[in-house]
């Protein structure tokens, strides 16, 4: 679906972590619905580096980019010298910031607060001397436990992670006091859909129950599954957030989800239904009692003022849409 109607011809477009999830997802909504703008791809594609939890350090792959025809190229955000010459050689008119170290449990402050906030800054400093909009992602880690309906100015991060996504926020409201670009930070719920099977064990629990239930597994559920709900979103309707972000009616840090909540169980019961599948569900105790968020649901009144924006897809509506990926996934890469 095309989210706007503006004509995009000789209009140059930055994405950082286009080979990541969100990112690629961008990057071939530009080649499908406006195929006369420049888009050009940063990443720090994977290397087998690790962080001290096991976890890949960057999620970027190249197939999710397999039918891509515009500019990749490589690189760390981290690195001045490329961001210098990205400002000295481009003249950039939109930049959707997705790059970040993501994996909400990396021990690694420093290297969070130098990925997601330092470089940043620098990244703002380039929108500002190309006159381009900014839109980057923000996250619902910002408001750790707060209570829901979350709502911008309710923060309470629990994590290095949210703690760096809520300096970025805080660091685009003193740029937007003294920049005329506008900036727009997007807080993502839980979202799920396709591209993110890279993502590795960070990966939607759509996509991984999906994969439990092809492999004829018991999806193994926390005790109260029923009761344990998140505001999941479809990709599409992230996508569209971003796109209605080019132009909102004024800059500021908005909430993507559906403001629905739903079970982790009704996950598992709907894709019961789409992949025909009857296995019996396992609970097993939540080791993570005391330091898990039990109930998260975006507040959008904001959003839907500001940006226009309006979910299109209900959970049944996203997971029957997904399926056919979750398959294809499956059939490609987990067998």
């Amino acid at each position: 679906m095309k989210y706007i109607e503006d004509d995009l011809k000789n209009k140059t477009i930055l994405i950082t972590g286009g080979a990541g999830f969100i990112g690629s997802n961008l990057a071939f909504y530009f080649q499908n619905n406006h195929p006369d703008s420049n888009v050009v791809i940063l990443d720090s594609f994977r290397s087998g580096e690790t962080l001290s939890n096991g976890n890949l350090k960057s999620f970027g792959h190249f197939k999710n980019l397999i039918g891509f025809t515009g500019e990749i190229i490589s690189g760390d955000i981290n690195d001045k010298k490329l961001l210098a010459d990205l400002t000295n050689n481009y003249k950039f008119d939109y930049i959707f910031h997705e790059a970040a170290i993501s994996d909400t449990t990396a021990l690694e402050q420093d290297l969070m607060i130098r990925t997601n906030v330092n470089a940043y800054k620098d990244l703002l400093d380039m929108a500002v001397s190309h006159n381009a909009n900014m839109i980057y992602a923000s996250s619902a880690a910002t408001y750790g436990n707060a209570e829901s309906p979350q709502k911008v100015g309710r923060e309470a991060p629990q994590n290095v992670y949210g703690f760096s996504k809520l300096s970025m926020d805080n660091l685009s409201h003193e740029y937007m006091k003294k920049s005329e670009i506008s900036i727009v930070g997007l807080r993502y719920f839980n979202v799920y859909g396709s591209h993110e099977y890279f993502k590795n064990s960070t990966a939607s629990m759509v996509l991984q129950f999906g994969h439990q239930l092809l492999a004829g597994k018991n999806p193994r559920l926390f005790e109260d599954s029923d009761k344990i709900l998140r505001d999941f979103i479809y990709i599409e309707d992230i996508i569209q957030a971003n796109i209605k972000a080019m132009k909102p009616k004024q800059s500021g840090i908005y909430n993507v989800g559906t403001g629905k909540a739903r079970s982790f169980q009704d996950i598992v019961d709907i894709l019961q239904r789409e992949l025909g599948t009857t296995l019996t569900c396992e609970y097993i105790p939540n080791p993570f009692i005391g330091s898990y968020q039990f109930h998260t649901e975006a507040d959008i009144a904001s959003t839907k003022e500001a940006l226009g924006y309006s979910p299109s897809f209900e959970m049944e509506d996203g997971i029957k849409a997904y399926v056919s990926e979750i398959k294809r996934v499956y059939e490609e890469e987990v067998k």
